[in-house]
Formats: structure tokens, sequence, C-alpha cells
């Protein structure tokens, strides 16, 4: 296994902690105790002031052997429940992550196998992780900025022609002071009074700037018809399938399921998969409801035998959208399952 790659200029996503993972032959990563350290500083685990004892030893332990067993006499001796739960919860993923062969794996595992009682930010941080493992060598701006959506909630703004996608957090943060503009009205949550959101919106002549602003999360993309962005989104799709679930695809956009007798789809939040179910299955949906649909895209294999045979040669299609607030909470997981994929002899 290679040592932990360090920060090169032009890096990006450097607050994914991918620096601090070991990257194999084969371009997996994997964990170093460093990297779990990280996962101990989070707020949830760090002891309070009024911490007793026990619970500020087990945080040092750790923190000083990431890897450690903890007995549960080590959590029963902590006097906060809440502590005692926090704990088990992240030693409970600490062990089921490590108990595949890569931080991939484990991210497959663990949707495949249910991730009830899994905090989510713990669910973002390695779906960070991978994603950034998947993008490594891409150069593409409008790709990296549209994978920002496997991990970071978005709120969309139809504006003067262009389908912006903006991110939630850096939205919600910098229009808190109140004020007007055209694109923070469109960004504001519906219902709510308008707010003024100065974002640039990634461009061609701008993307050179994107991997140093890229942990700012601060750069709005385009995803209308025939942009850069709506196609960055198709590339990033076919970057993360390829290295976390291993199969070899490709993925155009569409303005328009073109199949009306369509067989097989993914939403790719739970918007999309409601509204795509409801279609498909032949059911009246209201033009209001139709237009929070964002994105299509059909994706077709490289590899036909991977298919399900009902499904060789015909197209999947893959749909974004937003919900009545115009969010949009992107779920990779969805493909996990979702893909008429055979079940491969050798495991994931």
């Amino acid at each position: 296994m290679n040592a932990p790659a360090g920060l090169a200029p032009g890096d990006f996503w450097v607050a994914s902690g991918h620096h601090l993972c070991d990257r194999d032959a084969a371009g997996r990563i994997h964990a170093t105790p460093d990297l779990w350290r990280a996962f101990c500083a989070r707020p949830e685990l760090v002891p309070p002031e009024e911490a007793c004892p026990a619970e500020r030893a087990l945080h040092a332990a750790l923190l000083a052997e990431p890897l450690r067993a903890v007995s549960p006499a080590d959590l029963a001796a902590l006097a906060d429940p809440d502590a005692r739960e926090n704990f088990a919860v992240y030693l409970g993923f600490r062990d089921r992550v490590r108990a595949q062969p890569s931080l991939e794996a484990a991210w497959l595992a663990l949707y495949r196998e249910g991730v009830a009682g899994i905090p989510p930010i713990f669910l973002q941080m390695l779906t960070h992780l991978v994603a950034r493992a998947a993008l490594e060598g891409v150069e593409d701006s409008f790709t990296l900025r549209a994978a920002e959506l496997f991990f970071r909630p978005q709120r969309a703004a139809i504006h003067q022609g262009a389908l912006l996608l903006a991110d939630q957090e850096v939205v919600d943060n910098r229009s808190a002071d109140g004020g007007f503009g055209p694109l923070g009205q469109l960004l504001a949550e519906a219902g709510s009074p308008p707010r003024e959101v100065e974002l640039d919106v990634l461009s061609e002549e701008n993307a050179a700037l994107y991997r140093g602003r890229s942990d700012a999360h601060d750069l709005a993309l385009d995803i209308a018809e025939n942009r850069p962005g709506q196609h960055g989104l198709a590339r990033a799709l076919e970057a993360f399938i390829g290295h976390v679930i291993g199969e070899r695809v490709a993925i155009r956009p569409v303005p328009v399921i073109e199949d009306r007798h369509w067989t097989w789809h993914v939403g790719l939040d739970a918007e999309a998969t409601g509204i795509a179910n409801d279609l498909w299955q032949g059911k009246k949906v209201k033009q209001a409801r139709l237009a929070r649909i964002l994105w299509l895209g059909v994706l077709e294999f490289a590899e036909a035998s991977r298919v399900l045979p009902r499904l060789a040669g015909k197209p999947v299609y893959l749909a974004l959208a937003m919900d009545a607030a115009q969010l949009v909470r992107m779920k990779p997981q969805n493909l996990v399952t979702g893909l008429p994929l055979r079940p491969k002899q050798d495991g994931a």
C-alpha cells in the first residue's frame, strides 16, 4: 500500500481528508489512523467541559490509538447516556468500515446492508471521500463542481435562461442578513422574504479558479440544456459509477424521456424517484410537479453481459429533481440498488 498522498498544487476538496488516506495500485482508498482521528474530532464526540473523567479518558485514548478496541465496560463507565450512545454509534460505524477492504467497498456495503442508526454526517464524510477518489485525475471543473451534488445539498433556481444549483449551506449563510436581488430571490426558500446572495456562476472564464475555491463551495453551477454543467453532471456520474460501483457506463443528458414505454429508471433523489415512479405507473402528474425535474440522462453499460437479461439493449433513465422548497438532495446510493445489474459472483 502506498503512503498517504501529500497535498499537491491544484488539489481539490482538501477538506474531504483524502490526504489522510492510503491509495492502493487500483486507486482504492484506505483509512489511516489519522483519518479516524479526524472522525473523532467531530463535535459530537469531543467531550464538553462538564464531561466525566471516563469520557475524557476514552476520547483521549481514541485520539492516541484510533483503532483500539473499546469494551462494553468502557462505554458503561461514561456518566452521560448521550455520550455512551454517541461513542457506541461511532465505534459501530468505524468497525463496519474497517471490516471492508477499502472505503469504496465500505460505502457500498453500508448502503446494501442498511445505514439505520449511522449519523448522516458520517455518511456524508464517507461519500465525500469516495467521490474524491472517483474523480482523481479529472481536470474538468464542471465535472468536479457537479460532483459536489453527491455530498452537498443544493438550492435550485431558474434565472434568465440558466438552471442554477448553488450550495444550500453557502446560500443560507450568505442570505442570513436579508436584502434583495433577483438571484437571491430565486434561491431563497419558498415563501420566505427575498434575500440577496452574491455568488459567482462557474463559467469557462473562471473555471481555472475552481480548484482553489473548491472547499468553499461558493460557485453556482448552470445545468441548463447544452450548458457545460449539464454534461459535467453526466461525466461525474460516469466517474462515480465506474470507480465506486465498478461498472463502465456512458451517460448522455437528454431534455425529455424519449421512450413512452421505458423499462427502467433510477431517481437520483427522493423527489425524482417519486415523479418517475408515478409516470412509469401511468399516473397523472401535474405540470408544476413535472417542472421539478431538473436533469435527465440516458445510461448505457459498456458490458452488456452485466445487465439483467430482460433489459439488455434498453436504455436506463436517470432523473434529478428539486423538491417543493427548491432543494436538491442527491442520493448517489440510489445507484447501488437501482441499476439493473446482474449480481457479481465475487462480490462488490
